[in-house]
């Protein structure tokens, strides 16, 4: 059994009016891969921008637990520091920093300062894993970047940063195969370097092919309606989501 990291329980959520999640529940253990699936408009990205605190937001019920910890009472950046960490469907562009900046001082936030030369050897090791030429670093984020680009730069943070849990909003949205083969090595070499949690949320299956995926969580209508080992996403391409709609 894994440690416990992550608990929710009867979470609700809204935004503005609009109640999103309705008294979700989940558990995530050490090291685990989770996966949330579910319709368009099922609360999937809603969860994960929640317990990264995105202030529109609002929690109205529930309780987050983080290492026991309450997250709810947390800032964002609190958050990260405590090891979340959150890919987006869509990365921004930042002009004027450029990649290097932005990852090196994440990292000197999180507590691991290194010399300029120790940086740059330790992304470049990181980078390798990804295909990605260092040329990358002395760019402005994601200015002018391709969306295989932009994702590869986000998973290249992930190597960096090294979060106890890393939330994955659609990674492989978008992307080809050969992209979704390099993202999908990054985050096994996340795994495999720093034993951390993965909550993989995504329509597509793309990514989990080369993933070892612990459960996988069914969203619909703002709850949890099915859980299941990863044989639940072989059914899931099969059938689709209509028999959770009707239940």
């Amino acid at each position: 059994m894994s440690k416990q990291i992550l608990n929710i329980e009867k979470l609700c959520v809204s935004i503005g009016d609009k109640e999103i999640l309705k008294g979700l529940d989940l558990q995530i253990g050490e090291g685990e891969t989770h996966v949330i699936m579910g319709p368009n408009g099922a609360g999937k990205s809603t969860l994960g921008n929640t317990l990264m605190g995105k202030e529109e937001y609002e929690v109205t019920s529930g309780k987050i637990d983080f290492y026991g910890e309450d997250l709810l009472e947390m800032k964002t950046d609190e958050r990260a520091k405590k090891g979340l960490f959150m890919t987006f469907q869509n990365p921004i562009e930042v002009p004027g920093v450029r990649l290097s900046e932005f990852v090196r001082s994440s990292c000197e936030a999180l507590g691991n300062k290194m010399s300029l030369w120790n940086f740059k050897k330790a992304a470049a090791e990181q980078m390798k894993v990804l295909n990605m030429d260092t040329a990358y670093l002395d760019r402005e984020l994601n200015v002018g970047f391709s969306g295989g680009e932009k994702k590869k730069a986000e998973i290249f943070q992930l190597l960096m940063l090294k979060p106890k849990l890393a939330i994955l909003d659609e990674t492989d949205s978008g992307l080809d195969v050969d992209a979704v083969r390099t993202v999908s090595e990054g985050v096994k070499a996340y795994q495999e370097q720093t034993h951390g949690a993965l909550l993989i949320i995504t329509h597509s299956t793309k990514i989990l092919e080369s993933l070892d995926v612990d459960k996988v969580h069914v969203i619909y209508n703002g709850k949890v309606v099915a859980e299941g080992d990863a044989s639940l996403i072989d059914e899931i391409n099969e059938n689709g989501f209509e028999k959770y709609m009707k239940e």
